[in-house]
């Protein structure tokens, strides 16, 4: 794949000039998808039904991106460009984001629904592995009855491995959580969240396009998909949680083949819970804070 692994002032400059660029989408809130991904995080919901409220981060099932598929570029993405600035750089990840619920109004089954979204900032940054391109995103959710959910989301891109290149030293994850559970992420369960989430990113079912051509080991777990188990470990553990907030930030990827474990620690007064997740060999793979209403 002949892709830049470097970025000029001109071209900086001209990814910038997407800061400030808006979009708003409609879309129904249904119940199918969130009969889905209760199946697929092997929950023993109550079939969701109208009136239905959205459990914290379900609402990824919706306002998805249809593309037409001659707009699909070789990552399996969507084309670069639109909304979204064209960055040349070939790998793409969901890093972070930061979430607040309007905890009288949540998004219910039954809902017309409203995301706006605007492009926040788009920042440059030179690192130890080739160039790096962080771009911010806000979202504001709303339903009939108001606003719902805050959300800013960080997209970061990369450069294409190169090998040899020095790599970022792991960090090892604490061990002594009171709160632990395990999951496989099979080729099975990654599929299936792909479609949940009309995903097309081949890092996520494709072997040979995620090794051979993007450079890693395995195939990639979706950053989204492990923030989903880390909240879902929170309503495991506190029946009828409701979230004021959460914030998440990827540190490293995990991939399939081994399960991963994901934990949790509650502050003395039950409202605030760090949240973790670490690999097979121990490295921490994203760091994460919910706060209960």
């Amino acid at each position: 794949m002949n892709t830049p692994t470097t970025l000029d002032v001109n071209q900086v400059a001209h990814l910038r000039s997407w800061e400030g660029r808006s979009e708003t989408l409609t879309d129904e809130i249904v119940a199918a998808p969130l009969r889905g991904q209760s199946a697929l995080l092997d929950r023993d919901d109550a079939r969701q039904t109208a009136g239905s409220e959205v459990p914290p981060l379900w609402h990824w099932l919706y306002f998805l991106p249809q593309a037409p598929q001659s707009q699909i570029g070789p990552d399996g993405h969507p084309l670069r460009g639109g909304f979204l600035p064209p960055v040349p750089l070939p790998r793409r990840m969901w890093a972070g984001g930061r979430l607040q619920w309007q905890t009288d109004n949540p998004l219910r089954v039954g809902d017309a629904a409203q995301k706006h979204s605007r492009i926040a900032s788009v920042k440059h940054k030179a690192g130890r592995t080739g160039d790096l391109l962080f771009v911010e995103v806000e979202h504001v959710f709303s339903n009939a009855q108001g606003h719902c959910l805050t959300e800013t989301h960080d997209i970061v891109y990369r450069a294409a491995a190169v090998p040899g290149a020095p790599e970022v030293p792991p960090t090892a994850a604490e061990t002594d959580a009171p709160w632990q559970r395990e999951f496989v992420p099979d080729p099975v369960s990654l599929f299936r969240y792909s479609a949940l989430t009309f995903n097309g990113h081949r890092i996520h079912y494709d072997r040979s396009y995620v090794t051979q051509e993007e450079g890693y080991p395995g195939l990639i777990v979706h950053g989204p998909l492990i923030a989903t188990l880390l909240v879902d470990l929170v309503r495991r553990h506190v029946p009828g949680a409701r979230l004021a907030s959460f914030q998440f930030r990827a540190v490293r990827p995990t991939f399939d083949l081994h399960p991963f474990r994901l934990n949790g620690r509650p502050s003395a007064d039950g409202k605030t819970i760090d949240l973790w997740a670490c690999d097979h060999e121990g490295w921490l793979t994203m760091q994460a804070q919910a706060t209960l209403a």
